[in-house]
């Protein structure tokens, strides 16, 4: 039990933290401009409820957003030079924090309308992460 304990206090949690927090605000920013679009434009918002209101594009966009939502992570970390940092433990840790992320996007006073913290999403935020991370499993 202790080794568990030594192992995640060596993980890279500030590093971790401010990956998912940058990838948190691009998918606010991103609900964001889609609110604003949707109450200013009535073509986007028109074809909009034709796409979620389908049963396949109403499940599949969230999933969708979620995956690419831990693949930005991932790619964000790669981007930053930081693959020493990126091993199997370190994955699911992000994939923690991203979850937490989605946690804390929940109190925000907009309305979630591409993704929100569910069972859904903390399984695709998993997918995007492993898919993208892939190199970095044997670490």
């Amino acid at each position: 039990m202790n080794n568990i304990w030594q192992i995640l206090k060596k993980l890279p949690w500030q590093e971790l933290s401010l990956v998912s927090l940058i990838a948190t605000l691009t998918v606010v920013t991103s609900e964001i401009l889609l609110i604003f679009s949707l109450t200013h434009f009535l073509a986007i918002l028109k074809s909009f409820n034709i796409l979620f209101s389908s049963p396949f594009f109403g499940v599949l966009i969230p999933i969708g957003v979620a995956v690419g939502m831990g693949a930005l992570a991932v790619c964000l970390l790669e981007w930053w030079q930081k693959q020493y940092l990126l091993n199997n433990s370190s994955l699911w840790a992000l994939v923690l924090c991203l979850f937490i992320g989605l946690l804390l996007k929940s109190f925000l006073p907009f309305p979630s309308v591409l993704l929100s913290a569910s069972r859904a999403s903390l399984i695709s935020l998993a997918i995007g992460v492993f898919w993208k991370g892939r190199p970095y499993w044997r670490r």
